[in-house]
């Protein structure tokens, strides 16, 4: 067996475990130089208004606290394409929680005391931070996040629904959701005269240098961002925040090397959350399961600071054959913090609408539900009519049945138990887009028969380093253990951001055109390496961002079992089974750990993860772990991710396809799919937690559950 038939693919173990274990690995908090100063945010008390004076004498007099900047003294930045950033450049107050000053100090404590004792004084005004589908404001806007067109219409899905035989009309809710990283937004800032040098905590440094640049009005050579070790993000470092902006204008103030760690209190107004969405579905079929109709509306908030769109409706353009369609996005203007992507945004909170309808139409046409879906299945995607590049979902559905047990299911609700609990299973289907963005690399072969390869990605916890070693291995035809690589570092070849999916595709596909030039001077080498070595490099400008002439997507299904108490109300469950079709996946190792943390994030966004806006301070009341709930070990027992064998030509040199998020995307719904088959209650809003669960089995109806309040 030759290596190249070894090394890719394979489940090789990751290149930072042990520095990660050890506590080797140095994160952008920890710093070995000495003069450090700390700083720390003080956040804005109102939600709307303006701030009329800061008292900072309290602060400054407390031993170890060096300044405290406002809106009056801190540097001034150049008007940001990110107004999120604009932090300390006016009195304005956007939402609660806005950074309205800095305290710096020699130490945390010093940091922490101090911005507990500066006094700011408001004027405020009337704010609003409750979503309501029939909110007198709300609008259609151009786009949803992503470029997607906010509304697409196709046929005349009105006429159909209401010729339809058999017709699902329901409303569904998701909460607001938090990205709550185990390494909180750290950043460390120093200048030397007007070269700056970062380390942040951030999926993409070359971004966070491009922004820097343009804030400061410096050269982008003059500054060097490292992000060495990340400690995971999900979607909200994948663009520069306050904290970055804060250590830089800190240190250009003081002088001195500077680090912002932002608490875990903050980072729901500073970090950017998944905005609450309200669905409506109505699905139109005839009596044999078809679907003739679907459309999809989804409600949900942006700030007034910027425009961003949950785009929870676009899943719907893609996954069933509907010769009618319409999905639509409205969005309000409120008081609160700037959403942000999370992970899968859109995918996760759209296809638990959709995927839940589509139980409901299961249930209401006595069709099994996997059965459902494999007669909606579409020979094109439905939106645009572009072939698919590849869609197994018709195999992941029928292996997940046949691994899960499915054909043994009684489909009658409330119709299994163990002793008092009552036990229910449920499915739902998945998808994701294929992201792809040029990137560059360099690859140099060493005279002591080694490699090195350079490549600006971030590892933010997925196994980056392994994977892209793995690659170049494979693509030089040379054992694993002789390959280097380095990366998190504009000083490096520039990469694309860590997010969409988007990594592996993106920097492996730079890495193998570089490892693929490499390979072919040394073949035409005459001689040995030189002691210099060789070289050869690759960007994939002009090809990774090729418009594609199909339709390039991952699909998955989810299996759930889950037990239901009817005493407590208290949701458990006992399996959860994903199986994907997701290209050629490049390391067992970290794909399965991958998917598997993908499904136990949709756990929580089932059974635990929820948020809300408090209507008269204005600001999120779940702010810390002690009351925003991360599934721990205990709530996830059997969890298992498989895959079906892709040969995808129509992608990029490996063959593979995202896996960060499709493990996330149809895990609620089929957990809640399966405690509707356990309790025979539809429960629409999440998450389920027991009072919810428990007041539905006393009332024997699903409670209609308030939101945004």
């Amino acid at each position: 067996m030759t290596v190249t038939e070894t090394v890719l693919g394979a489940g090789a173990e990751r290149r930072e475990g042990r520095d990660k274990v050890t506590g080797a690995a140095r994160y952008a908090a920890e710093s070995d130089g000495s003069g450090r100063a700390h700083a720390r945010p003080v956040p804005a008390a109102v939600a709307r208004g303006r701030v009329t004076g800061v008292d900072a004498a309290p602060a400054l007099a407390l031993p170890g606290v060096l300044a405290v900047l406002t809106h009056e003294n801190a540097p001034r930045l150049a008007e940001p394409d990110d107004p999120v950033l604009a932090v300390l450049q006016g009195p304005g107050v956007p939402h609660r929680g806005w950074p309205v000053a800095l305290v710096v100090a020699e130490s945390l404590e010093a940091a922490r005391q101090g911005a507990a004792a500066v006094r700011v004084t408001y004027d405020t005004e009337p704010h609003d931070v409750t979503l309501t589908a029939a909110h007198p404001d709300s609008y259609v806007p151009e786009e949803a996040n992503g470029g997607h067109p906010a509304v697409r219409e196709r046929g005349e899905p009105a006429a159909a629904f209401a010729a339809a035989e058999v017709r699902i009309d329901a409303e569904y809710r998701v909460p607001p959701l938090h990205n709550h990283p185990m390494e909180p937004h750290a950043s460390t800032a120093r200048w030397d005269g007007d070269r700056l040098t970062v380390r942040t905590s951030s999926q993409g440094t070359t971004v966070v240098r491009t922004t820097l640049a343009q804030l400061f009005e410096v050269p982008e050579e003059g500054i060097s961002v490292t992000a060495e070790h990340v400690g995971g993000g999900f979607g909200s470092k994948g663009t520069p925040r306050p904290d970055v902006v804060l250590a830089a204008m800190a240190a250009r103030h003081t002088g001195r090397t500077v680090t912002v760690a932002l608490s875990r209190r903050l980072l729901p107004a500073l970090v950017g959350h998944r905005a609450p969405t309200l669905h409506r579905l109505r699905l139109g079929a005839g009596r044999d399961g078809r679907l003739t109709s679907l459309d999809h509306e989804v409600a949900t908030h942006t700030s007034r600071v910027k425009e961003f769109v949950e785009q929870a409706a676009v899943p719907a353009r893609v996954m069933y054959a509907a010769p009618h369609s319409r999905t639509a996005h409205r969005v309000v203007r409120l008081d609160v913090p700037t959403p942000s992507w999370m992970r899968a945004p859109g995918e996760a909170p759209g296809m638990y609408a959709l995927e839940s309808a589509m139980d409901e139409l299961a249930v209401e046409l006595g069709v099994d539900p996997v059965e459902l879906r494999l007669r909606n299945e579409p020979e094109t995607e439905p939106d645009s009519g572009k072939p698919f590049s590849s869609r197994h979902l018709v195999e992941c559905l029928r292996e997940g049945a046949r691994r899960f047990g499915w054909a043994a299911r009684d489909p009658r609700p409330r119709s299994g138990t163990d002793g008092p609990l009552l036990v229910g299973t449920g499915v739902a289907a998945a998808t994701y887009p294929v992201l792809v963005s040029p990137s560059t690399a360099a690859a140099r072969a060493l005279p002591d028969g080694g490699f090195l390869v350079q490549v600006n990605a971030t590892d933010i916890g997925t196994g980056a380093r392994t994977v892209l070693a793995q690659v170049a291995a494979d693509t030089l035809g040379v054992p694993l253990d002789r390959v280097r690589i380095e990366v998190g570092s504009t000083d490096l070849p520039a990469a694309s951001l860590a997010g969409g999916s988007s990594g592996t595709a993106s920097w492996g596909w730079a890495v193998h055109d570089a490892c693929a030039r490499l390979a072919d001077r040394l073949a035409a080498l005459p001689g040995p390496v030189p002691a210099e070595g060789i070289g050869a490099h690759a960007d994939t400008t002009g090809r990774a961002d090729a418009e594609s002439a199909y339709s390039r997507h991952a699909f998955g299904a989810h299996f759930a079992e889950v037990t239901a108490d009817p005493v407590t109300g208290e949701v458990r469950v006992r399996r959860l089974l994903g199986v994907y079709a997701a290209g050629r996946v490049l390391n067992a190792r970290t794909a399965r750990s991958q998917f598997v943390g993908g499904m136990t994030m949709g756990l929580g966004m089932a059974l635990t993860e929820d948020s809300h806006l408090d209507p008269a301070f204005g600001d999120f009341t779940e702010s810390d772990l002690a009351s925003y709930h991360v599934p721990a070990h205990a709530d996830v027992a059997g969890v298992e991710a498989h895959w079906v064998d892709e040969d995808d030509a129509h992608l990029n040199p490996m063959g593979s396809k995202g896996i960060g998020e499709i493990g996330i995307v149809g895990t609620a719904a089929a957990i809640g799919n399966a405690v509707h088959h356990a309790t025979g209650i539809r429960f629409r809003e999440l998450p389920l937690t027991p009072d919810r669960v428990l007041t539905g089995l006393l009332t024997h109806e699903a409670p209609a559950g308030t939101f945004g309040g």
